[in-house]
């Protein structure tokens, strides 16, 4: 499907971010929601060899794996008139051509509007993509994730900003996965931390 698929002649697009895009989407918008699509779970499942790795040591990223039971927070993004063809040839590289995803329409509800949805584009990266790494332990992920490292950065700072993002922004919400991993990390990298960072007991928030 092609994120032009959905649109119906309307000037008028959402796009939902889970990952880097919550806090870096780097496209111009009109509005921002935090709110949540349904039926997927988020996990650090996809391999990146471009943003947080190489293709000696590909970095940990996460991806939506459909699950009927779970809801993903993240940040859905409206752009309009001519920043949707715009974003869209911004977006198709960095998350297609560089990350490997492709793109997927869902419902998207914001907080607070439980019955207004907004139907979105979202990238999700799947298990036939040859960059996909599949399920593993928590110990096993943050291993990964605390020495990788690509063109956009250290691995371990996407997964601070997401972890983040989620106690700030939904503070409500215990993302098991996500938390679980950011504590593994955190006790493996310490002194990547040292003076430069405040290196809190793991499961609290880490001052970016």
């Amino acid at each position: 499907m092609k994120p032009q698929d959905i649109l119906s002649e309307k000037n008028s697009l959402w796009i939902f971010g889970y990952g880097s895009l919550v806090w870096k989407p780097d496209f111009k918008f009109k509005r921002r929601k935090v709110g949540f699509i349904q039926g997927y779970k988020r996990r650090f499942w996809h391999g990146d060899n471009f943003h947080r790795g190489n293709d000696e040591m590909p970095g940990r990223v996460v991806t939506l794996v459909e699950d009927d039971d779970a809801c993903t927070w993240g940040v859905a993004y409206e752009v309009t008139g001519s920043l949707i063809e715009e974003s869209l040839k911004y977006l198709h590289v960095r998350e297609a051509v560089l990350g490997g995803y492709v793109t997927k329409a869902v419902g998207f509800v914001p907080r607070g509007e439980s019955q207004a949805q907004h139907l979105a584009v979202v990238y999700i990266a799947t298990a036939d993509n040859p960059t996909y790494l599949g399920p593993a332990s928590a110990e096993e992920i943050a291993a990964q994730i605390a020495i990788c490292q690509g063109k956009s950065g250290h691995n371990m700072e996407y997964l601070l900003r997401l972890a983040q993002f989620m106690r700030r922004q939904c503070p409500e919400v215990e993302d098991t996965h996500l938390f679980s991993i950011e504590a593994c990390t955190l006790a493996l990298v310490p002194y990547l931390l040292g003076t430069e960072q405040s290196c809190d007991p793991p499961g609290r928030a880490v001052q970016l």
